[in-house]
């Protein structure tokens, strides 16, 4: 064997291995499910369970940016050709995220019942729907691994575990709204240069609500159906959420009905504030006939801190994401050229929500982003 055979073996079975340690760092993401749990037996242990109560949003916000700044970056790629297709058949990645579906559903009743227990105070119960709401954000993005796919069990579970944060319209309007519409100004989920996080929001939730149920009006007409057949899928995913709320309300009364309508809120709104950073002042360019440029990794922000990437399944890998929209979490790709956030969304969200930082810290990247080009930043 030459010495470049030996070279290329060697860094073949480096590589792998390091994709093996990598395949099981994914039971990271479920680590979620089972923080409400530890983090009210910790309260319970210390007899500061309304302190504890909000665990969640610190392990988030504190403990997850430390640790990135502690492991650092992955650069990791599959080989297209020895990697890509086993990976594609391993049905670990695959059951990791259908497993969020029915574990998220029964961390809401018991969450519900430990909250009507009369266990917290006030202050802790609102830590209590607030880290409970968290994790359904997370939800989100688990739900958005499985609305890409083509099967349909995939995309019903990730239908179903939407409308348990009540946010189906995102199974139509985030596949065939956002991902078109991508880094242009007919996309509410793309934030402009110098546009806050409050300005952004509100136009999110309603254009975002709006659009899919128009989407959806199109796509039934197409098939000479109405748009209020029973064909039309948000009325039966919207119908699970209100299914749910009834039942909340039945079991819990009005506390029941607080605490779902809460927790989706806070859920949904935390996959707004990654929307908003994601994209962030970066514009697809109109060419001369109109259209725009196709969708490249160039037009998302990318991370690569580690620990935050498998515990989003890759969410921060999203240039790859949107360029080659149905790859799955475990074959996303780090671009070279994907324009690089300065640290994982668990940072980035807190910079977001103190929009002087973030214009003190995101303006200057955007601007020599497009240095040469700064018509684009009014664009």
């Amino acid at each position: 064997m030459t010495t470049d055979n030996m070279t290329l073996a060697s860094d073949t079975g480096r590589r792998r291995v390091l994709l093996t340690l990598k395949k099981y760092s994914y039971l990271i993401a479920m680590v979620p499910l089972v923080l409400p749990y530890l983090i009210l037996k910790a309260g319970e242990a210390t007899g500061m369970v309304n302190l504890f109560a909000w665990g969640v949003g610190v392990f988030i916000f504190v403990v997850v940016p430390v640790l990135d700044l502690l492991i650092g970056r992955d650069t990791l790629n599959p080989d297209e050709q020895a990697d890509v297709p086993g990976m594609l058949q391993e049905k670990f990645y695959r059951l990791l995220t259908l497993a969020w579906v029915p574990a998220y559903a029964v961390l809401l009743v018991w969450a519900m019942s430990v909250l009507a227990s009369g266990v917290f105070s006030v202050w802790g119960a609102i830590g209590w729907v607030a880290s409970i709401g968290l994790v359904g954000g997370l939800g989100i993005n688990v739900a958005h691994e499985l609305v890409h796919k083509d099967g349909r069990l995939e995309t019903w579970a990730g239908g179903l575990l939407l409308s348990l944060v009540t946010y189906a319209g995102f199974k139509v309007e985030h596949v065939r709204g956002h991902h078109v519409h991508v880094s242009t100004p007919e996309d509410a989920s793309s934030s402009r240069y110098n546009q806050s996080l409050y300005q952004f929001l509100p136009q999110a939730y309603v254009r975002n609500f709006l659009n899919a149920w128009k989407l959806e009006a199109v796509r039934l007409r197409r098939k000479e159906l109405s748009p209020f057949s029973w064909r039309n899928e948000l009325v039966w995913w919207y119908g699970v959420s209100a299914l749910m709320l009834v039942g909340f309300t039945l079991a819990f009364g009005w506390l029941g009905a607080v605490f779902f309508l809460a927790q989706s809120f806070i859920a949904f709104t935390l996959l707004e504030i990654v929307n908003y950073l994601e994209h962030y002042g970066l514009h697809r360019r109109k060419l001369d006939n109109g259209r725009y440029e196709r969708t490249t990794p160039e037009h998302s922000w990318n991370s690569n801190f580690f620990l935050t990437n498998v515990f989003l399944f890759q969410l921060q890998r999203h240039s790859d994401h949107h360029a080659y929209a149905k790859r799955r979490y475990q074959i996303l790709r780090d671009h070279e050229v994907a324009p690089q956030l300065p640290a994982g969304y668990a940072t980035m969200i807190l910079l977001a929500i103190v929009p002087p930082l973030w214009f003190r810290v995101m303006n200057p990247k955007v601007e020599a982003y497009y240095q040469g080009e700064e018509d684009q930043l009014a664009s």
